[in-house]
């Protein structure tokens, strides 16, 4: 093995990926209100063009946790229990799943979610988003194997514009990366887009990175 090699083998502690392809000067602190979980599918977790470890590890109050089926015990505590007991010890008072509404989800069988109370929303930091990482037929399977995600009320993004995320192929232009979805989930539950537009742009650095990569 040349020392080349072995430097570009050598994975950054911080965004696991080879040195090579760090990724770390894109990571941009952002001061969010809403507690986030992002839940990813265990085939995106070496995806060189995946979002969710950028978005992690720019969300302070945030977990990204890996798998496909989750226990009941673990994912009612994702759901609902502290997820940095020693910097914000407080549960949410409600936790939602970042998902739209689908006529597929009646085919599998799959019961209507409950109604959002309007009257959370005005308390984001009393809120949890629930995020799933993964292609449209991944998060549907994650969803489908996992009732109780089935039993959080959800939140659709509204109006969204044209996706940046032109590094990985999409079935519509306003499906979004997992970055880009979430950042638009806390604008709207927030109320307050511009905290997220330093994330965003960062995620067009990245997205040029591996641009390059490919080319």
């Amino acid at each position: 093995m040349t020392a080349s090699s072995s430097v570009q083998r050598r994975h950054c502690p911080v965004c696991l990926r080879p040195q090579s392809s760090c990724i770390c000067q894109w990571i941009t602190p952002v001061a969010h209100q809403v507690e986030v979980v992002v839940l990813q599918h265990p085939l995106e977790v070496k995806q060189a063009k995946g979002t969710a470890r950028l978005l992690h590890l720019s969300l302070p109050h945030s977990a990204l946790v890996c798998g496909e089926v989750f226990t009941e015990e673990i994912l009612q505590a994702l759901i609902s229990a502290p997820l940095q007991p020693q910097a914000r010890a407080q549960v949410p008072a409600q936790t939602i799943l970042l998902y739209p509404d689908s006529p597929q989800e009646q085919a599998l069988g799959l019961p209507a979610p409950p109604a959002l109370a309007p009257g959370l929303l005005h308390e984001p930091s009393q809120l949890r988003l629930i995020v799933l990482d993964g292609t449209w037929r991944k998060s549907r399977k994650m969803l489908y194997c996992n009732p109780l995600l089935q039993q959080l009320p959800r939140l659709a993004l509204q109006d969204m514009p044209a996706s940046h995320y032109r590094i990985r192929k999409a079935h519509k232009p306003d499906q979004l990366s997992t970055l880009e979805a979430t950042c638009a989930a806390l604008a709207q539950l927030e109320g307050d887009a511009q905290t997220y537009a330093p994330l965003l742009a960062a995620f067009d650095g990245f997205v040029a990175q591996q641009w390059d990569y490919r080319a």
